[in-house]
């Protein structure tokens, strides 16, 4: 389980792109923080990765390998969230 322990006085600010067909099915739900949702989501991306990261520099594969790795990875999480 994945907690989030941030205790933030600033925060920074970025824009999101997103379908038009998204964004209407957002405002259907305009009782939704869609900005603590993709903050939460961005937390969690970031603590997967700080945790990949520490294991990665216990491995012994190599570059390529993991850049191998990382595509299919890539390429099974489109296809999953994407369609």
């Amino acid at each position: 389980m994945i907690t989030h322990n941030y205790v933030c006085d600033k925060m920074g600010n970025i824009t999101l792109s997103i379908p038009e067909k998204i964004h209407e099915e957002m405002k259907h739900f305009s009782e939704v923080s869609w900005s603590e949702v993709a903050r939460r989501a961005i937390i969690e991306r970031l603590e997967i990765l700080r945790l990949a990261e520490k294991l990665a520099k216990k491995s012994k594969l190599t570059e390529d390998d993991v850049n191998l790795f990382s595509k299919k990875v890539k390429s099974l999480a489109t296809k999953r969230f994407l369609g």
